[in-house]
């Protein structure tokens, strides 16, 4: 029964013909309404807190910041620079880093020394405008003893001690 089957010769062609449309489908309306909602827009600007006590070593910083707004944030910008009454000096350099959280603690900083810091918001949208300026102060450099020039009686002792800080020191607490 195969071979008879095989040697009939088969009509391959279609009866009918079926009709296709060009059809060209118009997607710029639902494209641009697409986009309008799932655009979101740039930040606002962030507010940095000013410092609180206890967040300062001798050469670091802990920066906090929050937002007013329910903004959808990717990350931050927070940039610092030293604050000098000179204009020109190498150590005017701004410095950017990026942040994922409300808060960084910047370290390798000048004991007894003022940082200026402003932060700006990131998402997919831009950035923020940056915040208003904080001015920040690192704690001061323990002083040195001078050993040589200690001394004592029965009742009592001389201690000096000079400062190794540029700035001045508001006071001294003495230990015995």
């Amino acid at each position: 029964r195969l071979q008879e089957f095989l040697k009939q010769e088969v009509n391959l062609e279609l009866s009918t013909l079926p009709d296709f449309e060009e059809r060209v489908i118009d997607f710029s309306e639902v494209e641009q309404l697409m986009n309008s909602i799932n655009a979101i827009p740039a930040p606002c600007a962030p507010v940095i807190n000013p410092q609180a006590p206890n967040a300062a070593t001798g050469t670091s910083l802990r920066v906090c910041w929050g937002l007013f707004s329910d903004d959808t944030v990717e990350g931050y910008q927070l940039c610092y620079k030293p604050v000098s009454n000179e204009r020109h000096s190498d150590e005017q350099a701004e410095h950017t880093l990026k942040v994922k959280e409300t808060y960084c603690t910047i370290t390798n900083l000048l004991p007894n020394t003022q940082y200026e810091f402003w932060v700006s918001a990131l998402n997919a949208s831009g950035m923020s405008p940056p915040s208003e300026r904080a001015v920040y102060v690192t704690a001061p450099s323990p002083p040195i003893i001078k050993s040589k020039k200690i001394q004592s009686c029965e009742n009592a002792a001389l201690v000096c001690w000079e400062s190794g800080d540029i700035n001045p020191v508001d006071s001294y607490t003495v230990e015995l």
